[in-house]
């Protein structure tokens, strides 16, 4: 199976299904002298890991990670960073009906056409759980932009269901379950989540995530744009349908008088481009959001086929959560994360003196606000 590592400098290559023994993940291209622990990967895996709170899959793992390689002493060698978390709380036996059955909204249809089988054990390697390795691997990109070049990427639910949640307090997002920051509305979403659950069904979210402090210069003008590569790390992450940076589906209905994103001496008059022009980074917020559909995974019954082209009814069993965005909230941080990263070193390897001899001014992100 081919296209199991994202990034070109700094690089991440994982492997393990759902219902394995362990997941794993060799980070490569990780600059040497940065200070790294396991308790920095742990700290973003325990926002991730199912079990954490009743608002999501009662599977219970710890996801305690193990740092195999690639750190001596407290920091970095340079050399791969090798990550390993153990499987400890699988229930394969809840899974034994689907085997002769495709479950549908799910991946074993396409898996078994084009491997000729498939590991129907939790979803097998098409299961969300890969994402730990996916949050582990970005929080070594976060700590590294955070502490050499003071970019803070941050990402919240921005929608659950119907209810659309506003960016009131992101102090709140740490203290609520739901990664919102709207804490006003939190009781609302535990009313949705308890209904949603009741009923044997799901709903779908939608996450955003901004970035403060990326430096003008990253992405490259054509096929390996920013928004580009953004747009491929989120949609990469199971379950995410649509992808917006800037205005985003918004821009289609606005006139270009509106859209353009004006400059000034004192910075830039708004940010409809969510902070990449031409595929190149400028300084400003970078703004995207990603679309998650609601889960297959349900208790109400479906039609579908079997391995024998019968048809059947599926009724998916085990431990899911009726809504998968919350739990996207850091793997999202993470694929942006490493995404920075990657073109971060990236520009530096090509143009680490263009800031010297562009010519070009350097204005503020935002103007001040006329009152």
């Amino acid at each position: 199976m081919s296209g199991n590592t994202f990034g070109k400098l700094f690089t991440v290559t994982t492997c393990g299904e759902s219902h394995g023994p362990a997941l794993a993940a060799i980070v490569d291209g990780c600059p040497p002298g940065l200070e790294l622990t396991e308790h920095d990967l742990q700290q973003q895996l325990d926002r991730r890991r199912p079990g954490r709170s009743k608002q999501t899959t009662q599977r219970r793992e710890s996801d305690t990670v193990r740092i195999l390689s690639g750190v001596f002493e407290g920091v970095t060698t340079g050399t791969p960073i090798g990550l390993l978390i153990e499987n400890t709380d699988q229930r394969s036996q809840d899974y034994s009906e689907i085997a002769q059955r495709f479950r549908p909204g799910h991946a074993d249809y396409t898996y078994q056409h084009k491997y000729a089988i498939r590991d129907y054990r939790g979803g097998g390697r098409a299961s969300a759980r890969e994402t730990a390795m996916r949050v582990a691997a970005g929080a070594i990109a976060a700590k590294y932009l955070e502490q050499r070049l003071g970019i803070e990427i941050r990402a919240r639910l921005a929608r659950m269901g119907d209810i659309e949640l506003a960016a009131h307090d992101w102090e709140a997002v740490a203290e609520n379950d739901f990664f919102c920051a709207d804490p006003q509305r939190v009781a609302e979403l535990e009313s949705l989540i308890q209904k949603v659950r009741k009923a044997g069904d799901s709903v779908g979210a939608e996450v955003e995530v901004e970035v403060h402090g990326v430096p003008p210069g990253l992405g490259e003008p054509v096929f390996d744009r920013l928004d580009a590569d953004l747009a491929k790390a989120l949609m990469s992450i199971n379950a995410v349908k649509g992808v917006e940076i800037g205005a985003g589906m918004t821009a289609a209905r606005q006139r270009g008088s509106e859209h353009r994103d004006e400059l000034t001496p004192q910075g830039f008059l708004s940010n409809n481009a969510g902070g990449v022009l031409g595929g190149i980074s400028s300084g400003q917020a970078i703004i995207a959001r990603a679309a998650l559909k609601p889960t297959s995974s349900m208790l109400i019954p479906g039609s579908s086929v079997d391995v024998n082209g019968n048809p059947v009814s599926v009724v998916t069993k085990g431990r899911h959560d009726p809504c998968v965005g919350i739990r996207a909230v850091p793997i999202v941080e993470a694929m942006v994360a490493l995404t920075i990263m990657d073109h971060w070193l990236r520009h530096r390897g090509q143009n680490a003196d263009s800031d010297e001899i562009s010519g070009a001014p350097l204005i503020p992100p935002q103007a001040p606000r006329q009152e």
